[in-house]
């Protein structure tokens, strides 16, 4: 299951959940804000999609390559 690290205020954030929302993929969806870890681990880098075992497929902007990659080998 994927995971989608962002803040409920960032446009960014909200503009990666949409679009993954529209591509039929519903992350996981974590507010950094609510954990001091994860505010430390990816606060600079929202929104981060992040597949299970914490490895990061892309951030700041969705990388459809990375995604349709991954949903390939693991769907």
């Amino acid at each position: 299951m994927l995971k989608l690290y962002g803040r409920e205020y960032c446009g960014l954030c909200r503009a990666m959940r949409d679009e993954l929302i529209e591509l039929g993929v519903k992350p996981v969806w974590v507010d950094v804000e609510d954990d001091p870890i994860l505010e430390e681990r990816y606060g600079d880098l929202v929104p981060v999609l992040v597949a299970p075992g914490e490895v990061i497929l892309c951030h700041y902007r969705l990388d459809r390559a990375v995604l349709d990659a991954y949903l390939l080998e693991f769907r």
